[in-house]
């Protein structure tokens, strides 16, 4: 018999708030209070540690989404420093929605444990630098999700022998995820979730569903199969200049998932009678008897 949980989840903000704080607070307000989202998701990069010096000094490479002359300029004019995200993580506590955020590199990996929160996202392009996950399994006590875009099965193994090493599989999520942005339905492969259940269900503590597609029909799709965490990118308004806004939902659409995915629960359930009571009302009306 399946036992579904309660769905959890997370509008993943990422650089949506265009490196202003202003906007990152009205998305932390907005996740809380409209959608009703349990966890609003921010990320951590630190450019010089992450790109190569050619990369960093490279223009963008869609100039129009462009925060800055280069490649690494435009990077840093998203970042928000660990006291910011501290003012962040107080902000979520005050909306009443959980905090979290993707780190990409150790030095982002240490500032955002270093503020504790509930859960940290390690994101696919980051899930092979074992020496990261290694240090958070030391060193950071919390819940750790990870997505597997782009990821071999021999890859996803090791991920996962290295937190069963540590002791710390059962504190880890994983999500199913296809890296693209936007990401076609046909490339989705929610089956993927079921292999994944058979793989690793009963080693880590949860498996989750990280999509990148249009609309809000495929998430309920993740959850029935046994995703039970999902997390989508959110964003004011997805004409907004940046690579994310696109593939994003906007607040009414995190609105309609988060209704959408709590009425599915309610409903995946089994008679708790032959007839119910609401079914015995219309049983003596409308019931066929032979006079």
């Amino acid at each position: 018999m399946t036992h579904y949980e309660k769905p959890y989840i997370i509008a993943e903000a990422g650089c949506n708030h265009k490196g202003d704080m202003e906007i990152a607070k009205e998305l932390i307000n907005v996740a809380a209070m409209f959608c009703h989202a349990d966890a609003i998701k921010f990320q951590k990069r630190c450019p010089k540690e992450l790109l190569t010096p050619e990369q960093y000094n490279a223009p963008h490479p869609n100039p129009c989404n462009a925060y800055g002359n280069t490649y690494g300029a435009h990077r840093e004019f998203l970042e928000f420093t660990v006291d910011q995200h501290a003012q962040l993580k107080e902000w979520c506590e005050e909306a009443g929605i959980t905090y979290s955020t993707s780190v990409w590199d150790m030095t982002s990996a240490k500032e955002i444990a270093s503020l504790k929160p509930k859960f940290i996202k390690i994101p696919s392009a980051c899930n092979t630098h074992f020496e990261m996950l290694q240090w958070l399994c030391d060193n950071y006590q919390g819940e750790i999700q990870l997505s597997f875009g782009m990821t071999t099965h021999a890859e996803e193994e090791q991920i996962v022998t290295l937190f069963e090493n540590n002791g710390r599989a059962k504190d880890l999520v994983l999500f199913n995820c296809t890296s693209g942005y936007p990401v076609p339905f046909s490339d989705i492969c929610l089956l993927e979730i079921e292999r994944m259940k058979k793989s690793y269900g009963s080693r880590v503590k949860k498996i989750g569903f990280s999509g990148h597609h249009l609309g809000i029909a495929v998430d309920v799709a993740a959850y029935t199969l046994g995703a039970s965490v999902i997390e989508r990118h959110y964003t004011l308004d997805r004409t907004w200049k940046g690579t994310d806004h696109a593939a994003s939902l906007e607040p009414d659409g995190v609105r309609k998932l988060v209704r959408n995915l709590n009425a599915v629960y309610d409903s995946l359930t089994y008679k708790s009678e032959e007839i119910l009571p609401i079914e015995q009302v219309q049983r003596e009306k409308l019931k066929y008897r032979k006079h």
